[in-house]
């Protein structure tokens, strides 16, 4: 029996807690009764980056820490979360990945039938934002990439309207992501204005902009208007929100607030640290001005 199989069996809860060791969620609970979240953030967290802890547990623990919302989930995940009070912020609509984009119209019957199916479902579980990427340059020229997708995304919009349901675009570095076209706020911004409804918004990952433009404060204040979600991720390595990196969250995210921004902040970073969940809560206390 390995150290997780010990821990969740219940001789195993047993033996941890007649040592005095307490389990991975007792320890956010205990956590949970001694902090106390703000309220002006809105935290939430992408499940890829707890992949090795099952759903069920994160989110008791996602819950114990104050967590508002589990992201980037399937259809199939989305009443597991609900089950223990929590939203997901941000929804899957199609299998096709980051390369495979709205940017070519070949991609667009296939984008458009998964979206215009999971926009209604989406909105009757409460999932306020599903993800769309733009898909690679591939030797496309970035005008002719966002008129393409400013096409596809049109047909979408009096769906999405209806339904109150708004798609997201990423923003994302084109060197670890490389070649995706939707890799500046300023293209992405002038596809909002291409698109013309508040049904489509940037989904701006201050890690992957930090690495492509940087001075993320004045971006933020400049484009609120087009942003509908803000990741976060340490730079450089993408890992915790802590000295490491030159980042400085809690500036950033009094930023945010100041700008009037009502929507979730997903942190998005990989844990390097052993105990993940404690990398979790300290960087959802870094966030949280």
């Amino acid at each position: 029996m390995n150290r997780r199989q010990m821990i969740g069996s219940s001789a195993g809860v047993a033996a941890v807690t007649a040592l005095g060791v307490p389990s991975a969620s007792a320890l956010a609970s205990e956590v949970s009764e001694k902090t106390k979240l703000k309220g002006n953030i809105r935290h939430s967290v992408s499940q890829w980056c707890y992949g090795s802890i099952p759903l069920e547990e994160f989110a008791k623990a996602c819950v114990d820490m104050g967590l508002e919302s589990i992201e980037l989930l399937g259809e199939k995940d989305w009443a597991t979360v609900k089950k223990f009070g929590l939203k997901c912020a941000v929804g899957y609509a199609t299998d096709y990945g980051i390369p495979k984009g709205f940017n070519r119209i070949a991609n667009h019957a296939k984008l458009i039938t998964d979206f215009e199916g999971m926009i209604p479902k989406a909105a009757e579980a409460g999932i306020p934002n599903l993800i769309c990427f733009s898909g690679n340059r591939e030797g496309q020229n970035d005008n002719v990439g966002m008129i393409n997708c400013a096409i596809g995304l049109r047909k979408l919009m009096p769906l999405a309207e209806k339904h109150g349901v708004t798609i997201i675009m990423e923003l994302l570095n084109s060197y670890g992501h490389a070649d995706y076209q939707c890799d500046k706020t300023a293209w992405g911004a002038a596809l909002c204005e291409m698109v013309g409804s508040d049904r489509f918004k940037l989904l701006y990952d201050i890690y992957h902009m930090q690495i492509m433009e940087g001075n993320v404060i004045d971006t933020l204040k400049k484009n609120i208007k087009y942003i509908g979600h803000i990741h976060t991720g340490g730079v450089p390595g993408r890992n915790e929100l802590d000295e490491t990196q030159e980042l400085y969250y809690p500036a950033i995210m009094k930023a945010l607030v100041e700008t009037g921004y009502k929507g979730f902040v997903g942190q998005e970073f990989v844990p390097k640290q052993p105990d993940k969940l404690e990398s979790l809560r300290k960087s959802v206390l870094i966030c949280d001005v």
